[in-house]
């Protein structure tokens, strides 16, 4: 079994290498090791994407992910493609907590009046990404929260910046959303057809 020990370092780090020693290996069992919330829930929500079952465990040194697959060849480890049929991909990049610059007060309810409006753009919206200071929309006390957890029981996939979390000691109010890194950003920017900046 490969083991991995990427305590220490920051997100997509810890995947990269995971992806990297996949790759070059083709091992059918990798022991990774981390320091953080974030990286742990990066490392088994890739895992699992790539077809492995994963075990956590907990110990002095940190997050422990075990995964174990049968059958891992590199070809799996390619992003698959959605299909939608004709309906566009819409991804939508939120880095901040306001719209514009001038008045603040007034970028922050353009912002909140911009979340809670996204609904009508229809299928097409296909994910919304939170990071930086946009990643404050998704935890306890969000004005939008609920706008956002109806958007995502609605089947609107919401990804929240684990880094981002992170820094600002919030990782443990996020209400709504997947933690992510941002190898699942550039991936998910690559399969858009359009990405929209906020």
């Amino acid at each position: 079994m490969k083991e991995i020990d990427a305590r220490g370092l920051a997100c997509p780090a810890p995947v990269l290498q995971i992806k990297a020693a996949l790759q070059e290996e083709g091992r059918s069992g990798v022991r990774v090791i981390v320091d953080n919330a974030a990286s742990q829930q990066n490392v088994q929500r890739f895992l699992e994407s790539q077809g492995f079952q994963t075990v956590l465990e907990q110990d002095r040194a940190g997050y422990v992910v075990i995964g174990n697959c049968d059958s891992v060849s590199f070809a799996n480890l390619q992003p698959a493609a959605e299909t939608q049929g004709d309906v566009k991909k819409i991804m939508i990049m939120c880095a901040t907590d306001r719209i514009g610059s001038g008045d603040d007060a007034l970028g922050q309810k353009l912002m909140l009046n911009f979340l809670r409006t996204l609904k009508e753009i229809g299928d097409e919206l296909w994910r919304l990404v939170f990071v930086n200071n946009g990643v404050k929309f998704t935890i306890d006390g969000s004005e939008v929260l609920d706008d956002l957890k109806t958007c995502e029981s609605a089947g609107l996939r919401i990804l929240v910046c684990g880094t981002c979390l992170e820094h600002f000691n919030l990782f443990e109010k996020k209400r709504v959303g997947e933690t992510t890194n941002m190898l699942d950003i550039v991936t998910a920017m690559q399969l858009a057809d359009k990405v929209i900046n906020i």
